[in-house]
């Protein structure tokens, strides 16, 4: 019998101090996307607070989400002071 481990999606969330050209520069370097697949993601979390932008195991999506939350401030917007937000969630 062979046991499936449970999958998780690295979820980005909105904020107001970050810009677009961050946003695509930071998925593009932690997760590879391509620019175009980058701009879609920050559109999305731009319109609806959040976006998934990675599924794995549970040790990898936790790897990607510390990657995210430590990623630093925006040096394009004076008042962003760190990084945004990643969580991880169980795909339902």
């Amino acid at each position: 019998m062979v046991e499936f481990s449970p999958m998780w999606q690295v979820v980005l969330l909105d904020d107001n101090d970050h810009t677009y050209d961050y946003v695509i520069e930071m998925l593009m370097a932690i997760f590879g996307h391509p620019a175009e697949l980058a701009y879609k993601m920050a559109v999305e979390v731009d319109a609806m607070k959040r976006v998934v932008v990675h599924v794995d195991g549970r040790d990898e999506a936790e790897l990607k989400a510390k990657q995210i939350n430590s990623y630093g401030a925006d040096w394009r917007l004076k008042r962003s002071k760190g990084s945004m937000t990643g969580l991880i969630e169980p795909v339902e």
